[in-house]
């Protein structure tokens, strides 16, 4: 079979790769779809490895055909269409996943809007309400709104009675996101988040719920205008790795700094994540009250080109790659 493989200087090759089989616990997904995620361009730098036992290629989110059950997997058959949630490998013709990493296709959504969800979506999950714990009512702050993250988070949020606020740094993406639903956009080309949220909190809607994957100074100057007991959740750096932080702030308001990756739960984790969107989210996504949002489609054979798209900054949704 044949996978996307990262040469000595970062570039990227289709080439041929050893077979994937289905052992025992495991289904061969035949793929047809992958999600691009910011992890793979970190992987791809060399800063983020794929954990021990996945393929050494990326991809962390597929959608595909069930093509062979290994030795004690119930619940699937061959035919089946599913979208699965990875270690890595995704950029590849086949792929071997453990049974239940493993989610029907939801009803209405087609085999390429089924890739873009494992990822984010179980991202969202986990720090949406796992460590977050948002509930109706709460304000929920989402920074880089036009991220394909963010295209997930914001209707999600929504859809479980949060108010959000989201950022953009240009006008284009500020319209390009708004039919997400968010309740502000905050353009920070020329508006101050810090002072935005500030006034937000006199308005009634101090913050609940952070999720931030820029950080940067901008970061640390936020946390004063948080409601009591808050929780802040970095997901990434993007903006930068340092930020100054008024310690008193923390421990009187009782700020909680949270550190968060999916890719480095455990299988368990992810397998209970899994469960519980196809439980609580799924029918949502049936009904048509969240929907992946999808910038581009390309063939994985011009997977630089989506990483470009994702280097650039100006995308608003989810890059996903075909493989025929």
């Amino acid at each position: 079979m044949k996978a996307i493989l990262i040469n000595d200087d970062k570039s990227l090759r289709w080439d041929d790769v050893p077979d994937a089989a289905a052992g025992a616990g495991e289904v061969l997904l035949k793929i047809e779809a992958a999600g691009v995620n910011r992890a793979d361009l970190l992987q791809r730098e060399g800063n983020y490895p794929p954990p021990p036992g996945a393929p050494e290629w990326m991809g962390l989110e597929v959608a595909g055909t069930v093509a062979a059950v290994g030795e004690g997997v119930c619940g699937w058959t061959v035919g089946d269409k599913a979208c699965a949630l990875l270690g890595g490998g995704g950029y590849a013709e086949y792929v071997s996943v453990p049974a239940g990493m493993l989610m029907p296709v939801p009803e209405g959504l087609t085999v390429t809007e089924a890739a873009a969800l494992p990822e984010a979506f179980a991202t969202a999950w986990l720090n949406l309400f796992h460590e977050g714990g948002l509930k109706a009512g709460d304000t929920l702050l989402i920074t880089a709104g036009a991220s394909g993250l963010a295209s997930v988070m914001i209707p999600m949020a929504k859809a479980f009675g949060a108010y959000v606020i989201t950022t953009v740094h240009k006008a284009a993406l500020a319209e390009a996101i708004r039919p997400l639903g968010a309740d502000m956009i905050v353009n920070t080309e020329n508006e101050s988040l810090p002072e935005v949220l500030k006034a937000q909190a006199a308005a009634g809607h101090s913050v609940t719920v952070a999720v931030d994957c820029l950080g940067g100074s901008v970061m640390g100057q936020c946390l004063p205008y948080l409601t009591h007991g808050a929780r802040w959740i970095m997901i990434a750096t993007l903006a930068g790795d340092l930020t100054e932080v008024n310690l008193r702030t923390v421990y009187v308001r009782n700020v909680r700094i949270i550190g968060s990756t999916l890719r480095s739960r455990t299988q368990a984790v992810k397998e209970k994540l899994l469960a519980e969107l196809v439980e609580n989210v799924w029918p949502h996504i049936s009904a048509g009250t969240i929907r992946p949002t999808i910038s581009a489609v390309l063939p994985v054979t011009e997977a630089d080109a989506a990483h470009q798209r994702l280097y650039s900054g100006n995308n608003a949704g989810k890059v996903v790659l075909t493989v025929d």
